[in-house]
């Protein structure tokens, strides 16, 4: 399946341009062509058959009336992460008198493509979370569907994240100001975006700061998944380690604890998303955060535009704001001879934001 939608390569962006419409007036025409006026509707027709182009996509919604309703599909309904979006996306849909139909893949690709294909007809937009499918299956999608991406970036899509590159400095910067000089990196899933991003602005900050940086192998983003990683990182002697999310992070100091280690004194821990449960476990987890309610309603907000065809949003990612939670899982790097022998300096940070 190819980027194009006709062995021209005419794609629905060419015709859009070409018609002077946006890409989802080119989607209507053809997939729910009540939606289009008449006038508008022969037009963008007369156009895509100048240009050789041809409505096949595998995604093709089979149903031309209207719903009201917004899928988000989420890759895991059970990580806490999604609460927030969820109940942001929610109260912004009800606003304009939307449903919103919740989708899991259960951390499966195959998954995902099989709720797509079945759903797809029932829904009138689509909001798609840290999804695992492929960047040209989604935009296969949005040849006939409003499309946003949430917490990724697929090129030429609106998509919605939050501004990792700064969570990430904030995250490293703290720990240089603890006395660490390098840092562990533990990764999610190798078909996740955002594992891989975190990696790459991670890696920035910690060049720019002088730190050496290190990277695990990939483990699952669940708390059993941070749990096998312990023993790794004993092993190096790690001082400081930020993992891919909260559940890697509170499963790693559950295991490092249940091994003798001592947090922070012998090791500190970052995470990311800022669950509920981070206060909850000991040492209290420090985390980085961005604002989910808000990632759910300005996801909701851009389908809705395209879908009532009011505007189309920037193809540029439209970033929140992140911050850092500071709580007692990290505090100052041990001495540099690791003995065995307590750090006297070493207590664990205060409670405080930094952003």
């Amino acid at each position: 399946m190819g980027d194009s939608d006709s062995q021209s390569g005419v794609t629905i962006y060419d015709v859009a341009v070409a018609a002077g419409v946006s890409p989802s007036t080119v989607s209507r025409t053809f997939s729910r062509p009540g939606r289009v006026s008449v006038k508008t509707a022969d037009h963008v027709r007369s156009v895509a058959l100048d240009l050789g182009y041809r409505d096949d996509s595998p995604f093709r919604s089979l149903s031309q009336g209207i719903h009201r309703t917004i899928a988000l599909a989420v890759t895991d309904v059970t990580n806490p992460f999604y609460f927030g979006t969820l109940r942001g996306a929610q109260n912004e849909a009800i606003k304009a008198d939307y449903s919103i139909l919740l989708i899991d893949a259960q951390e499966s690709a195959s998954q995902e493509r099989t709720n797509l294909e079945r759903l797809l007809p029932m829904v009138d937009g689509l909001i798609v979370a840290s999804s695992r499918l492929t960047d040209t299956l989604l935009r296969s999608v949005a040849k006939s569907h409003p499309i946003v991406i949430l917490n990724r970036f697929v090129g030429g899509l609106p998509s919605v994240l939050p501004d990792t590159a700064h969570g990430m400095k904030l995250a490293v910067s703290h720990l240089l100001q603890l006395g660490h000089t390098s840092v562990y990196f533990l990764p999610g899933p190798d078909s996740s975006w955002m594992s891989g991003m975190r990696w790459l602005t991670l890696r920035a900050a910690a060049i720019g700061l002088g730190m050496t940086l290190h990277r695990l192998n990939p483990v699952p983003p669940t708390i059993e998944g941070g749990a096998t990683a312990a023993e790794a990182i004993l092993a190096r002697q790690a001082t400081a380690v930020i993992c891919y999310n909260d559940l890697n992070a509170l499963g790693l100091i559950k295991a490092l604890r249940s091994k003798g280690a001592s947090l922070p004194r012998d090791i500190s821990v970052i995470g990311c998303d800022n669950l509920f449960a981070d206060d909850l476990i000991t040492p209290a987890l420090t985390t980085l955060a961005a604002p989910t309610g808000l990632l759910g309603e300005t996801a909701v907000r851009f389908v809705l535009s395209m879908i009532e065809d009011v505007a189309v949003p920037s193809s540029s990612p439209t970033t929140v704001p992140m911050r850092l939670i500071v709580r007692e899982s990290t505090g100052r790097a041990p001495l540099p001879a690791r003995s065995g022998h307590a750090n006297s300096t070493s207590q664990p940070a205060p409670c405080k934001d930094l952003s």
